[in-house]
């Protein structure tokens, strides 16, 4: 496997966690174990499990692990629309364009690692 640290969708993931933990620096105090911590989870969440799945022995391994990733990016886009919602974010348009593109990465990657498995057979 690659490297994680080499992956544009790891990159860019990593950047999202950046981004959703100073967004939810904003969120109402009694939020900080429900919204807020479920927020910061999955995006965390999201590069985690890349760079776990990368550390894995095999193809079928990694992308078991890069679909727990496709997981938590749509748990994390819900999130970000249950805080428009209710008025803790504004405008969150970007944030979930973003994250459709991360998204997009992380399917072409699962794409591209079960053409190689099925080639490899």
């Amino acid at each position: 496997m690659r490297d994680h640290k080499d992956l544009e969708v790891w990159q860019l993931s990593i950047d999202l966690v950046k981004e959703v933990y100073e967004l939810t620096r904003r969120f109402p105090k009694e939020e900080l174990f429900g919204l807020t911590a479920q927020m910061r989870r999955a995006a965390v969440s999201i590069p985690s499990n890349i760079s776990e799945g990368a550390a894995r022995q095999t193809g079928k391994e990694f992308i078991q692990f890069l679909f727990i990733a496709l997981g938590s990016a749509s748990e994390l886009e819900t999130q970000i629309i249950i805080s428009e919602k209710l008025n803790y974010l504004q405008n969150s348009d970007q944030l979930l364009m973003r994250l459709s593109s991360l998204k997009k990465l992380l399917n072409g990657l699962i794409r591209y690692y079960r053409s190689k498995m099925v080639t490899h057979e």
